[in-house]
């Protein structure tokens, strides 16, 4: 829907005047080889770094009179790097359970894409064509209106399972180092060692008390309780110290 309402503006007469003031022209583009992928992300990386108080600012303008002139202002914001940045910004608000910003800066990466694709549509500089976007969506038709409304909704789902899934690697991050750091001497998770025990011998830990302890591992076969007592120390659960034997808690 929204690449053929770009096929239709392609078709509309342009504001000479507009685009003369910004001294952009259909020349522009093409005029470099390809970018890597490297050199897009250090170009992105340092972008972001110059520009990031603008790019927040324009990311909190709620109308597009006050959004049109910002760009008019910084026309340098017009570019694929601020897009990325106002969703990079959405995942963040959205991760810190601001909703209500996540939702105001994903209307602004929409304004911002929709301008981007009108550029490569009309094959110019994005700085050339973002009054005629402003033009066209303040007077939008519905089925203008849906598309536009349609892929900020898109947009926000995205960012919403792009959060969930940056939170839920962090969890595991987290679970990760801590399992780390309870390893016993032999490398094993005190955890994990715990409840893979028989429920007598579980039982001796939660009371610390070796006397039952002993009695469980006396009750199962030699191999079993020899190996289930190899693991209680080579996690840490058993400690064997002077010649005294200490329970650990878990």
């Amino acid at each position: 829907m929204v690449e053929q309402y770009h096929r239709e503006e392609k078709k509309l007469p342009w504001n000479v005047d507009t685009i003369s003031k910004e001294g952009f022209s259909k020349s522009v583009l093409n005029t470099k080889l390809a970018e890597t992928e490297e050199e897009k992300v250090e170009k992105n990386k340092a972008f972001v770094q110059k520009y990031t108080k603008e790019i927040k600012h324009f990311g909190m303008l709620r109308r597009w009179d006050d959004s049109q002139k910002y760009l008019s202002d910084q026309p340098h914001l017009v570019c694929e790097e601020t897009a990325n940045c106002l969703v990079v910004m959405c995942i963040d608000f959205e991760i810190d359970e601001k909703h209500a910003l996540m939702e105001q800066v994903a209307h602004q990466a929409i304004v911002m894409r929709f301008i981007l694709d009108l550029a490569q549509t009309l094959q110019v500089d994005p700085r050339g064509c973002f009054r005629q976007f402003f033009s066209k969506i303040k007077t939008a038709d519905k089925p203008y209106q849906d598309a536009f409304n349609h892929e900020l909704e898109l947009l926000k789902e995205r960012v919403r399972r792009c959060a969930q899934i940056r939170m839920e690697d962090a969890m595991k991050e987290v679970e990760r180092e801590e399992k780390q750091k309870r390893l016993g001497p032999g490398g094993l998770d005190p955890l994990e060692v715990y409840e893979s025990l028989p429920k007598e011998i579980q039982r001796s830990f939660d009371e610390k008390n070796i006397q039952m302890l002993q009695e469980a591992i006396s009750k199962l076969h030699p191999e079993e309780g020899k190996y289930h007592l190899k693991r209680c120390v080579d996690s840490g659960l058993w400690v064997p110290d002077s010649g005294e034997h200490h329970l650990k808690s878990v």
